[in-house]
């Protein structure tokens, strides 16, 4: 059976996004904040030759263990499942071709047709909770596995049902001293073994299994 898991750079402080992340506030002044915040807490991934080929930027790229991890999640991913607010968002910034290439199932309470998108990408629209994403998800993963793309809170309702398998981790050593936390809202019992770190000159790899909740 696929596996279910997340992959997600974090900040040293244990942040997904930094305060003030809200494209419908694009122009107050804190956008260019949050957007460099946000860059910095990805800049490992942007150098590595498989991103730069997955979004057609061109030749050349870095090669090593960055970006061998960063193929290896692709390549494991058969659909990804993410919240409505994740996808608003990356609906205003991903290129034509989205960058996922397999199914993607979005959490939300509005109606909505399936978005077909050039390169393989389909966002069907999933409006009876997570239960029902993860059996959609499963009908038609294959033999690869699920990624729950996130944001925070959706990556957080996945943990509390006992529904993840495993997580990885990229920690970047930067602070954001606040903005939305990966792991708020989280039982002590849910339980984690670390399987692997990696480090690697720009960021530390991390990787967990869930024994349970």
């Amino acid at each position: 059976m696929s596996k279910v898991f997340f992959s997600v750079s974090v900040s040293l402080d244990g942040y997904l996004v930094p305060p003030g992340m809200d494209l419908a506030h694009a122009s107050d002044p804190t956008f260019e904040d949050w957007g460099a915040q946000w860059g910095k807490v990805h800049s490992w991934i942007f150098p590595q030759r498989f991103f730069r080929e997955n979004l057609k930027l061109g030749e050349g790229g870095e090669t090593g263990t960055d970006n061998q991890i960063l193929e290896h999640t692709f390549r494991r991913t058969g659909v990804s499942i993410m919240g409505k607010r994740m996808f608003e968002l990356g609906e205003a910034m991903w290129p034509e071709e989205a960058p996922f290439h397999t199914p993607v199932f979005v959490l939300t309470s509005q109606v909505r047709a399936p978005w077909v998108r050039p390169g393989g990408t389909t966002f069907y629209f999933v409006n009876d909770g997570i239960d029902s994403a993860l059996q959609k998800a499963r009908a038609v993963a294959g033999e690869r596995d699920i990624r729950i793309a996130g944001g925070a809170d959706v990556i957080q309702q996945y943990l509390r049902a006992g529904l993840v398998d495993e997580f990885a981790l990229a920690i970047s050593p930067v602070m954001f001293g606040g903005g939305r936390r990966l792991f708020d809202a989280i039982s002590r019992e849910v339980g984690v073994e670390l399987v692997e770190t990696v480090v690697s000159p720009r960021v530390t790899h991390v990787r967990y299994a869930v024994r349970g909740v």
